[in-house]
């Protein structure tokens, strides 16, 4: 489809389909004609390659980018340090989809169409502010939360089958009793189910304080 112009007072909507590795964008004008698409390399070249592409067709560009909170992250901050508008697309029409068949075109199609329909009119979340710092800390400090707890239902269930003298020594115990107690153990050589327990007991309860250390610091980081 070749690049057309249009006169600067008239509106120009770049609608945008994300993936990891490629942006396909449509440019429609104010009266919904259909001016252009390509599609882009989703990196920072592209993204460059991508606006200027959109503000050759002349007019006021208006951005509809769908997955500003993924794969078009990085699309949407380069277009809002551009100072150019930018509306989020939740997702494309559905019926259309059915009817005209699954295409990365006609999704940015779509996406430019609900902007212009007003069906889409939500403005992107920043995605480099205090928020969404606050957010990659969290998901570092979830990971290790999942983990601390998995390794104390690990260390319960090893001290249930251990051998009987040890487990009724442990299982009266607090949790971090129980966490400081296996920690410092010292199995010596493991020649014994006995020894064998312990040294297992020592290892989980030794990677549950490092995990323990590790939230404690996520959590200091995003206070910071």
């Amino acid at each position: 489809m070749s690049m057309q112009q249009v006169p600067a007072h008239r509106r120009v909507i770049i609608g945008v389909d994300t993936h990891k590795y490629v942006h396909v964008a449509f440019a429609i004008d104010d009266l919904g004609a259909a001016l252009g698409n390509r599609s882009f390399v989703a990196d920072t070249g592209g993204y460059t390659e991508l606006i200027d592409w959109a503000l050759a067709f002349g007019g006021k560009i208006t951005f509809g980018i769908e997955g500003t909170g993924s794969y078009g992250a990085g699309l949407a901050s380069a277009v809002r340090r551009r100072d150019i508008g930018t509306i989020e697309v939740v997702r494309t029409d559905r019926r259309d989809r059915r009817l005209r068949g699954k295409s990365d075109t006609i999704d940015a199609e779509n996406a430019a169409r609900a902007v212009l329909a007003g069906q889409a009119s939500a403005v992107p979340k920043s995605a480099d502010g205090t928020v969404e710092m606050i957010r990659q800390v969290k998901v570092a400090k979830d990971i290790a939360v999942k983990a601390r707890t998995a390794a104390m239902i690990s260390l319960k269930q090893v001290i249930v089958n251990a051998p009987p003298q040890l487990r009724e020594e442990l299982q009266p115990l607090s949790k971090m009793a129980l966490i400081t107690r296996r920690a410092a153990l010292r199995p010596g050589q493991i020649t014994t189910i006995l020894a064998s327990t312990k040294y297992t007991l020592r290892a989980i309860a030794r990677r549950w304080q490092q995990l323990n250390e590790e939230i404690t610091d996520h959590e200091k980081a995003w206070r910071n």
